[in-house]
């Protein structure tokens, strides 16, 4: 960069210019440009490498080293009024950098601790909701149903997505996700938490740490089968694994509350409003 502006452009750079460019310039590569992002550690040593090549670079030849020093030693030596005040301002500046950088160091950080937390943790073999023994590996929702009462498999109802549950001849997958929106929005107000459009910013959600699940967002419902979703529905927070910890969930256990049909209507509106189809066992 500096060759190129100096002997093709005809801009002269001194020295003692170029070298901090250079090094700024590299700064800023490994800092910002270079993805994946590196570590500290890593950065430290390769600005530190780049600090040795720019001293290599304005020492390769005797003329080079003198251009590089001559700034430097008027500064240093000469008693005009530029060279004072060079010397007054950088021997200013210099312990005020390094005092906010130790200030800056020293200084306490009072950062959330660092959580490890698994957000969707591996469900038990089987759950007892409401005296029933439930498999969750073979458990279907019995609302899956097409108008001839057969279990309608995931992704056919995607014809259904868009269909209004409302309509007098509405089939009866949507009549069942028309109950479950009912639940939703009315007999256990989850809309509270999780919101209107069940992205998870309902008029409750912030004041949860962390805020209620979003399930528009394709990495939560969607990656996850209905009868786990089931499982957290009707243990929520208490019912969490030990693996699970801490725990963070303000999700309550909503067996105490609706009934197990209530409980997979509720799933079967929030993937139909969704869009998304639930993760199979195959």
């Amino acid at each position: 960069m500096a060759w190129i502006i100096k002997d093709k452009m005809g801009i002269p750079i001194p020295k003692i210019i170029q070298a901090p460019i250079i090094w700024i310039a590299a700064y800023i590569v490994f800092r910002f440009i270079l993805q994946p992002p590196i570590p500290f550690s890593l950065l430290a040593i390769y600005m530190a490498v780049v600090t040795i090549a720019c001293f290599l670079y304005v020492s390769l030849s005797q003329p080079s080293w003198e251009e590089f020093t001559s700034p430097i030693k008027f500064m240093l030596q000469e008693d005009t009024g530029k060279a004072k005040m060079s010397r007054y301002f950088t021997f200013a500046a210099i312990p005020l950098l390094l005092a906010y950088g130790t200030y800056n160091k020293m200084l306490p950080k009072f950062d959330e601790p660092i959580e490890l937390r698994t957000v969707h943790p591996a469900p038990p073999a089987s759950i007892n909701v409401h005296d029933k023994v439930l498999n969750l590996q073979t458990a279907e929702n019995p609302f899956r149903v097409d108008d001839s009462g057969g279990y309608l498999k995931v992704g056919l109802e995607s014809v259904h997505h868009g269909k209004n549950p409302f309509a007098e001849n509405a089939p009866k997958f949507l009549q069942n996700v028309r109950d479950g929106g009912t639940v939703f929005f009315g007999t256990a107000g989850c809309f509270f938490c999780h919101g209107d459009n069940l992205d998870g910013r309902g008029p409750f959600a912030f004041a949860f740490n962390p805020i209620p699940a979003n399930f528009a967002d394709p990495g939560t419902i969607a990656q996850l089968q209905e009868s786990f979703v089931f499982w957290r529905v009707a243990k929520g927070g208490p019912g969490l694994s030990r693996e699970a910890f801490p725990w963070a969930s303000a999700m309550p256990p909503w067996e105490k509350h609706l009934t197990t049909n209530e409980m997979w209507q509720v799933i079967l509106f929030e993937y139909w409003h969704t869009g998304f189809f639930p993760r199979t066992w195959d």
